[in-house]
């Protein structure tokens, strides 16, 4: 049995299985990974490349959209970051978009591109991209952790969304609405639209669920990282097999709220309670961004990336450690291929024995 969906037809790609974005990480040899195993691979919005550290993302992306090309023949993706606090955005997006024009297999590879944390207008308004999408089989997808969320991005024109749960690792919504409600809502608003489900998926169980719900695919994080062919640290890494789904726990991050593994870093971090109040946060720090030297926001954002940096380096106490309440459903690590193995027969079981039910 094969899992055929509209995800897998709107790629061409063997299972319905997306790596998540995960940025501000690289995740170049996890993108490798997932495409060779018949997924879509995602290079996240990163400050790393693959020969070196603290790069400018815009050079970054270009290296490591060249190193994946030429490690797989696989289809895989991107993933921008939009929000309102990302330096040079639109360039970041128009750069992007022409060197992928420039390079004949990226054109015929990277296929998926992914925006989030922001607007859904600034990719499909982008006079680069919109020259990249005529001239390619490239479609673009918007993050969605709200239904209004969701509304925004059939307006603004995505080819797709991924429909974002609660239960997810990194930045989630002010809304709180857990990945299974908030597809059901999605699907009831948009049956249409191609949605690929991510928050809390680890397993085929949850993959059944989520197309019996009306998605077309999912995207996992936390049971990636946990994977022998992820760069994440082994400190890292090794933190999932034990830990239960009530081990993480919900602070604020740079772009709003944001769920972490329960360490000393995260227990240290505040909670802002609304979306409200992390908007006049943001203001007030744009506000003090412009009022001193490039040169000194060059050295802030330096040491910032070099703070983030701390868990990817193996200090998995006083650095970020992002993973969803998935990690309760994790028990093992194994390779790429092997995960995705597992989680297609499963879920082609749980399918199978949902349809017994049927008189």
């Amino acid at each position: 049995m094969t899992l055929k969906t509209n995800i897998t037809e709107m790629f061409g790609i063997k299972h319905p299985i997306a790596s998540s974005a995960m940025g501000p990480f690289r995740t170049t040899e996890l993108a490798i990974a997932v495409s060779e195993a018949g997924g879509l691979g995602m290079i996240s919005h990163a400050h790393q490349s693959m020969d070196g550290r603290e790069t400018d993302p815009i050079v970054a992306m270009k290296k490591n959209l060249d190193y994946v090309v030429e490690h797989t023949g696989g289809i895989f993706g991107f993933n921008i970051r939009t929000s309102r606090l990302t330096p040079d955005c639109d360039k970041f997006i128009s750069e992007t978009a022409k060197h992928i024009m420039a390079n004949p297999k990226l054109k015929e590879q990277c296929l998926y591109a992914l925006t989030s944390a922001g607007s859904a207008k600034r990719m499909p308004q982008n006079k680069d991209f919109q020259k990249l999408r005529e001239n390619t089989q490239i479609k673009h997808f918007h993050v969605a952790p709200a239904l209004w969320l969701a509304d925004k991005c059939v307006a603004a024109g995505c080819d797709g969304l991924v429909v974002t749960g609660f239960e997810g690792g990194g930045h989630q919504s002010y809304e709180k609405v857990g990945g299974l409600v908030l597809l059901q809502q999605v699907q009831q608003k948009h049956p249409d639209i191609p949605k690929i489900a991510c928050g809390g998926f680890a397993t085929g169980a949850g993959m059944a669920a989520a197309l019996a719900l009306g998605a077309g695919g999912i995207a996992m994080g936390s049971r990636f990282i946990a994977s022998k062919d992820s760069e994440f640290h082994e400190n890292y890494k090794s933190v999932v097999p034990p830990a239960k789904a009530q081990d993480t726990i919900v602070r604020t991050g740079g772009l709003g709220t944001i769920r972490l593994w329960r360490n000393k870093f995260s227990l240290a971090k505040g909670l802002v309670k609304s979306k409200e109040e992390k908007m006049a946060e943001e203001k007030s720090l744009v506000d003090h961004r412009s009022a001193i030297s490039q040169e000194d926001l060059a050295e802030e954002l330096r040491k910032d990336a070099i703070a983030a940096f701390a868990t990817y380096d193996g200090d998995v106490e006083n650095g970020y450690v992002l993973l969803g309440q998935s990690i309760g459903a994790i028990n093992q690590i194994k390779s790429v291929s092997d995960i995705i193995e597992t989680v297609i027969k499963d879920a082609e079981k749980a399918l199978k024995k949902a349809i017994t039910f049927m008189e």
